[in-house]
């Protein structure tokens, strides 16, 4: 998974990051709305952390222009600006949910989970796809109820697949959110994670792992 935090605020923007790795969820920061704006539109985030005073503009005026553009990425506002009228104000303009300053990370992790759950369409944490299962909390893959290893890469790409079973994922979501914006990666780094995890599941597990040539990859039942 990858996040946009935008904050101006390096030392806090670098304590979130920090802290959502803990639970292998990467993030991007940018500092100004300018750049947040510009990283929005070439990277597939699977939600915004973003503060409203930001030194080019209030984050307002940037949230509001990404819904009129129809961008529908989830944004948590975190913000000082704990006044009633601003929460209302930040959720009129679009926002998903309302955080202030000063904060539990684990709170904050909370709301995302919850945002993402929402969106998604799934109420737990177990992810499941014939005989194989993923705990988002945990990490832990089993199939048929046994614990199975996986590196943390490889079980990345399993939860990207997992969430849209059935479906397919374009190359580019698995590059924005393995990598994301900034990280150089070889032409072939999705190619070669999506080979090893094919060839650990191909034994055991009752899914397939389908190229879908020039598009992106789809894991479904066997």
């Amino acid at each position: 998974m990858r996040l946009l935090v935008v904050e101006d605020n390096p030392d806090l923007a670098n304590a979130i990051a920090q802290a959502f790795a803990a639970h292998d969820i990467r993030c991007d920061w940018a500092a100004t709305a300018g750049d947040a704006e510009l990283l929005v539109e070439t990277t597939d985030y699977s939600a915004l952390i973003l503060d409203l005073g930001l030194p080019d503009e209030d984050g307002l005026s940037l949230l509001k222009r990404l819904r009129n553009a129809r961008i529908t990425v989830p944004v948590i506002v975190v913000t000082a600006r704990g006044e009633s009228e601003m929460r209302i104000k930040g959720l009129d303009n679009g926002a998903d949910d309302y955080v202030v300053k000063p904060f539990l990370f684990a709170e904050l992790h909370a709301r995302l989970n919850a945002i993402l759950r929402r969106q998604s369409g799934y109420v737990d944490t177990l992810l499941r796809t014939a005989n194989l299962t993923l705990d988002q909390r945990s990490r832990e893959v089993t199939i048929d109820g046994k614990p199975f290893e996986l590196s943390t890469r490889e079980i990345e790409v399993l939860e990207l697949l997992m969430r849209r079973s059935g479906h397919v994922v374009p190359k580019q979501v698995l590059e924005d959110q393995l990598f994301g914006a900034g990280d150089t990666l070889g032409s072939n780094a999705v190619e070669v994670y999506v080979h090893r995890l094919r060839r650990k599941l191909e034994e055991l597990a009752a899914v397939k792992v389908q190229t879908v040539r020039g598009i992106g990859y789809m894991l479904s039942a066997a």
